[in-house]
C-alpha cells in the first residue's frame, strides 16, 4: 500500500515538473470564457493570435454569405456579431500611435 502511495506521489510530482500542472487539474472543466472564445474563433475561422484586422476581415467575409438579405437568418448574424465582439473585447488594449 505504501508503494502505491509513493508511486502516485512520484507520478504527480513528475507530471507537475514536466507539464506544469498537477494531474487533477486536467480533470477540471475548462473555464466558460475560454470555451466561448474557442467557439468564437472557430466560428470566424481565426487563430488565437489573430489581431483586430484579421477578426474584422473574417467577420466581413462570413457576413457577406449569411446576411439575411442574401438568404441567411438573423440568428446567424447575431451569433457572428457576438463572436466578433467577444474576440475584439478580448484583445489587449493598444494605444493609438501619435499622428503628427
Amino acid at each position: 500500500m505504501i508503494r502505491l502511495i509513493a508511486l502516485a506521489a512520484l507520478i504527480s510530482f513528475g507530471c507537475r515538473w514536466i507539464f506544469g500542472k498537477w494531474p487533477w487539474e486536467y480533470l477540471q472543466a475548462p473555464d466558460t470564457r475560454q470555451q466561448a472564445l474557442f467557439k468564437a474563433r472557430k466560428l470566424l475561422g481565426v487563430s488565437e493570435r489573430a489581431d483586430a484586422r484579421e477578426i474584422r476581415d473574417a467577420h466581413r467575409r462570413i457576413v457577406a454569405v449569411i446576411h439575411p438579405d442574401r438568404g441567411g437568418s438573423s440568428q446567424q448574424m447575431q451569433e457572428v456579431n457576438a463572436a466578433r465582439d467577444l474576440l475584439l473585447n478580448d484583445l489587449p488594449y493598444e494605444a493609438p500611435e501619435n499622428i503628427e
